[in-house]
């Protein structure tokens, strides 16, 4: 369930109550008359099941509660009520399938933005999976995997395609398109010092390496994987299931196509870069695909529920 804490102005008050009271899959109604000083107002805290969050949600905000007082929510871990389960009950659906729109808006919106962060992480994962590269290495892969941050972009993406929100399509490119751009030349940049130490030559690259030169080999394959990732990816995200590992599944499939195309394009072997980005750009192609896909029947699916 989800906690709501809701500051009203006093003239909204009973409207609110009422919204509250009128929906089933709401219980535990509290008004606590004054308690609000910033901004001023009634303080009102109920329970609602995420099945119907949704509804509640859209009231509130027709309403003008989110514009002259505030509403916050959190996720509940442990309930005891019988109210509660009667109210989980008269709701449709089941809570862990529930997508609660606002929620992921908010979770997403973070995700768009070129922070220094994003960078760095970015930078770190492509140089390990550089290295892994070179060494024909699956664990420096995996490793540069979970370093990864790119699910975050990506999934806001997917969202502002589906909410038709054009400010967010265009932050999630710039960051996608930016971030691999600097990770990129942060693992030539670093390729080259390795290279002038002895560390690593170009006989790496360009020698057999059955474990990892699928990277910049695409194929159907690439394209199914990369979708059931992006599938993956997005009901981690909607069904509020942890998103750490599904980050790794999608970073298999595009952090180390980067990684490769960098060391490619370093030691000048033109052939195997074009094939790593070819990789790059389809994966991301079938995630978005697939995020997009996604959202849309949960979205078609719920607004069907009674």
């Amino acid at each position: 369930m989800l906690h709501l804490r809701i500051i009203t102005p006093t003239d909204l008050t009973e409207r609110t109550v009422k919204v509250l009271e009128a929906e089933p899959a709401v219980t535990h109604v509290v008004v606590l008359p004054g308690a609000a000083r910033q901004p001023p107002g009634d303080l009102v805290l109920c329970d609602v099941a995420r099945e119907g969050a949704n509804t509640v949600l859209d009231e509130l905000r027709s309403l003008g509660v989110d514009k002259q007082g505030a509403i916050t929510a959190e996720d509940m871990d442990l309930v005891l009520s019988a109210s509660a389960k009667r109210a989980a009950r008269a709701a449709p659906g089941l809570g862990t399938d529930a997508v609660v729109w606002e929620e992921i808006a908010q979770k997403t919106g973070e995700e768009t933005r070129l922070s220094a962060t994003y960078l760095v992480f970015l930078c770190v994962a492509t140089v390990i999976a550089g290295i892994g590269v070179l060494l024909d290495q699956p664990i420096l892969i995996v490793g540069a995997m979970v370093v990864g941050p790119e699910f975050g972009p990506l999934a806001a993406l997917c969202l502002g395609l589906v909410q038709r929100r054009r400010t967010v399509v265009t932050r999630s490119l710039t960051t996608l398109v930016a971030g691999f751009a600097v990770a990129m030349a942060v693992t030539v940049l670093t390729t080259w010092i390795l290279t002038g130490l002895g560390l690593i030559d170009e006989a790496m690259l360009t020698a057999p390496r059955p474990l990892t030169d699928f990277i910049w080999r695409p194929d159907a394959l690439s394209w199914v994987i990369a979708f059931l990732a992006g599938v993956a990816g997005m009901l981690s995200l909607t069904s509020a299931k942890s998103g750490a590992l599904i980050g790794v599944l999608i970073s298999v499939t595009t952090v180390p196509a980067a990684a490769n195309a960098a060391v490619a394009l370093a030691y000048g072997v033109a052939h195997e870069a074009w094939g790593s980005a070819v990789q790059l750009l389809v994966n991301i192609t079938a995630i978005v695909v697939a995020g997009v896909l996604t959202l849309l029947i949960q979205r078609m699916w719920w607004r069907a529920r009674p």
